[in-house]
């Protein structure tokens, strides 16, 4: 038994290879978290134009401004949604999601709000 302790052979190849998992896993993580970040980036974006188109819309005084911020929202080609979209006066508030995949953990939704409407 004491020979087994003495004996450090193939210890560098074990530890080589628990380094090299624990980096592949690090770098693993931070490409979801990345993606998870860029899903919200991209959502804000989104709920950013909507805001605006619905509230061009609300003050040229059209019938429903929200078809505006879903249109605007569906065309960014993100696969946005707006999952919320209120009138309050001539501001819109508007909440848009976007689907994110992060592999393992299933496909999440970032989501956004913004709120569009004139000076003053």
């Amino acid at each position: 038994m004491i020979r087994v302790w003495r004996d450090d052979g193939g210890f560098a190849t074990v530890a080589g290879a628990f380094a090299i998992a624990a980096i592949a896993a690090t770098v693993v993580t931070l490409l979801y978290f990345g993606a998870a970040v860029l899903a919200r980036h991209r959502a804000q974006s989104a709920a950013d134009l909507a805001a605006l188109a619905a509230a061009q819309q609300q003050v040229a005084a059209e019938p429903d401004p929200c078809a505006a911020a879903r249109l605007i929202a569906a065309a960014q080609d993100v696969g946005a949604e707006v999952a919320r979209c209120v009138t309050e006066g001539a501001d819109v508030m508007v909440d848009v999601v976007v689907p994110v995949t992060l592999g393992p953990f299933g496909v999440r939704r970032a989501q956004a709000a913004a709120r569009a409407g004139p000076v003053g």
